[in-house]
């Protein structure tokens, strides 16, 4: 039997821009947080008409804590706080997060305004924590200078990879983000020779072909981020990572972001790289690499942001 479902914009193009911004809601803000969410389709037309070849696109994740709040009965069975990291040597952080918006365009300034829209809403209801200007650097390298989301799947496989399906059916067509901001020392990565690099990466940095298994280094970033399942598969999930930066205030690194059909894939990533595989051997992309922030969203369909079937009576919002 078909779904009929929409699923929000998970897989796209590349863009050239993104913007990323994580709310927290306040007590009292839930009626116009849902007036909100039920008008995002429409705000994103509305700035996005101005230059349809530009794509501007706008994900919107909630996080567990905002959901009950929200929402009555079923709640999305792999949504749950993301769950802090603590290795022998690194460490990845929760933060705090009810919302994000994931914003991307070919344009910074289609960003920015549907951004600007969106927190004209939020005023008085929600507070901004964390808000990354994202963009293309290059030839999709990240500031490290090797090419990122190599690995995405793409066409059906990616569909498959990111949406839920028949596992949790009243949640089919959503799908699920983790994000974390990571911050390069790239004074220490530049003192680096490009072989050494390359093991920390395990690919080539030039040529972005992947370095075979038996010349791998067991530490590097693609050896602890291969996952498989029961059957040998490799289990995917799709990156949709920006670099960003600041001259003034010294700091740049990369946006990460990781959309999968079930968190699983993505925090078994995580532990293999903070924690180690097996433990104590960690991803050496960490020693150079810090991650500041944290957190896990679901992604519901269009039409769960639209008209939620379960949605709590807040009465007259005032949004």
């Amino acid at each position: 039997m078909a779904h009929r479902y929409t699923p929000q914009r998970v897989v796209v193009t590349p863009p050239g821009s993104a913007l990323f911004l994580v709310v927290t809601v306040r007590d009292g803000g839930e009626g116009p947080i849902l007036d909100l969410l039920s008008d995002m389709a429409g705000l994103r037309r509305t700035v996005g008409f101005r230059s349809p070849r530009d794509d501007l696109s706008c994900t919107v994740g909630i996080g567990s804590r905002l959901w009950d709040r929200l929402y009555e009965g079923a709640r999305p069975a792999g949504l749950h706080p993301f769950r802090a990291l603590d290795g022998a040597r690194h460490r990845a952080v929760s933060t705090p997060g009810d919302l994000l918006f994931h914003v991307r365009a070919e344009r910074a300034d289609l960003c920015f305004e549907l951004a600007r829209r969106v927190m004209e809403r939020l005023e008085g209801h929600a507070d901004l924590v964390d808000e990354v200007h994202g963009f293309r650097f290059f030839d999709q390298r990240d500031l490290l200078g090797f090419v990122d989301g190599t690995e995405n799947p793409e066409g059906a496989l990616a569909v498959a990879s990111v949406l839920v399906g028949d596992e949790d059916p009243e949640f089919a067509g959503g799908s699920y983000v983790i994000v974390q901001k990571y911050l390069h020392d790239l004074g220490a990565w530049n003192a680096l020779t490009v072989e050494e690099q390359e093991r920390v990466i395990g690919r080539h940095k030039l040529s972005d072909v992947e370095i075979p298994d038996d010349d791998k280094a067991p530490d590097s970033h693609l050896a602890l981020n291969t996952i498989t399942g029961p059957d040998g598969r490799e289990l995917k999930i799709v990156r949709e990572n920006m670099a960003f930066g600041s001259v003034a205030e010294g700091a740049s690194g990369t946006y990460f972001v990781g959309y999968s059909r079930t968190p699983d894939v993505t925090e078994r990533m995580l532990r293999n790289m903070f924690l180690g595989d097996p433990p104590g051997n960690h991803d050496r992309i960490l020693d150079v690499s810090t991650a500041v922030t944290g957190g896990l969203f679901h992604v519901p369909t269009e039409e769960f942001l639209e008209a939620p079937p379960r949605a709590r009576d807040f009465g007259d919002s005032g949004g």
